[in-house]
């Protein structure tokens, strides 16, 4: 397993990180410590969850996944080996069975805070991330041109202010952001440069063959900022193994998920039909290539891979020891200027 560091940390992490949105939906407990145990074997020491996790969120089921994880650390004594990550959820997504108001103000993040430390079994986390933007905006596969969100009023001091006492209790050690674009990254970058506040560390975006929108705008920024990717759905929620192509699986997340409409189109179709062939030409896995793909990238810090089973857990995990050539990317390359971004 290769390892990088978390930007402006000390702190080493896996080149994969294991999703976890399936614990408590699609998996049971013992099969999520199965997941962990696993991972953790194969020198996987980062984990990324959220408070509202498992997927698709229902109060039912809000926080499992963080008590299976964190039932797994009491069991395994292994938290100290591990790289922690969960994300505060936001407002405009409804869900108001998590807290009445969603908003970022500083008395939620402080008991959401508090109630994911209780939830894991632990008394500090490595990584805690906003989850998506207090502000209304383009996310989750929505197109077009969004209507600038003027009823938002600007909370990124006193939520970096928050994050900072935070820091300095010992109850996170460093912050990021997630569904986040090029001007929510640099506000949060200002903001903190120019009072000496936390800076973010990470953002985790979707990043995938068939969605590079992180190249636009947002790359550059992780570059030159030092702000890294954490790429969610490199596989797109499963189809970029290839297996839906013949028809949705009833039992796979997209079968049992159908308003997770995201990879679904008809050019996710197109597009992973030409990346299946030519991973095929290559003796790849479509698995393998996507992984490889996303891996490949300088700005991605780690790449986040999620299963229900062993068998995809081990695959997932295999694949980033795939290194491919200038060729295949530049085939990759092709492809993409063919059908662009089908899942934005």
């Amino acid at each position: 397993m290769k390892y990088t560091t978390l930007p402006n940390t000390n702190i080493k992490v896996s080149k994969i990180c294991l999703g976890t949105m399936t614990f408590g939906e699609q998996n049971s407990e013992s099969e999520a410590h199965s997941q962990l145990d696993f991972a953790f074997e194969r020198d996987v020491n980062f984990i990324d969850t959220a408070e509202m996790y498992p997927i698709a969120a229902r109060k039912e089921t809000l926080g499992l996944t963080e008590k299976y994880i964190g039932n797994w650390f009491k069991k395994s004594g292994k938290r100290d080996k591990i790289v922690l990550a969960t994300k505060i959820a936001g407002p405009n997504r409804g869900m108001g069975y998590i807290r009445e108001d969603l908003s970022f103000s500083k008395k939620n993040i402080i008991e959401a805070v508090d109630k994911s430390l209780v939830n894991l079994q632990t008394d500090y986390i490595d990584l805690y991330q906003m989850h998506w933007p207090e502000r209304v905006m383009n996310m989750f596969g929505q197109r077009g041109i969004c209507d600038i969100d003027l009823k938002w009023q600007d909370s990124i001091f006193d939520v970096l202010t928050t994050f900072d006492g935070l820091i300095k209790q010992g109850k996170i050690k460093h912050i990021g952001v997630s569904n986040e674009n090029s001007w929510g990254v640099m506000r949060y970058l200002m903001e903190s440069e120019r009072h000496n506040l936390p800076k973010i560390v990470t953002i985790q975006n979707p990043y995938s063959l068939l969605n590079r929108l992180f190249e636009v705008g947002l790359s550059e920024i992780s570059i030159r900022e030092n702000v890294g990717l954490l790429a969610y759905s490199p596989l797109g929620f499963g189809f970029l193994s290839g297996k839906h192509l013949s028809g949705v699986n009833a039992n796979s997340r997209i079968g049992l998920f159908p308003q997770f409409t995201r990879y679904t189109n008809e050019n996710c179709h197109k597009a992973t039909k030409l990346y299946l062939n030519l991973a095929h030409e290559n003796g790849l896995t479509l698995t393998e290539m996507a992984i490889g793909f996303v891996n490949h990238q300088q700005f991605v810090t780690s790449t986040i891979i999620g299963a229900t089973t062993l068998d995809q857990l081990e695959e997932n995990i295999n694949s980033e020891l795939i290194l491919l050539s200038e060729t295949i990317i530049n085939e990759i390359n092709k492809i993409q200027e063919l059908v662009p971004n089908p899942a934005p």
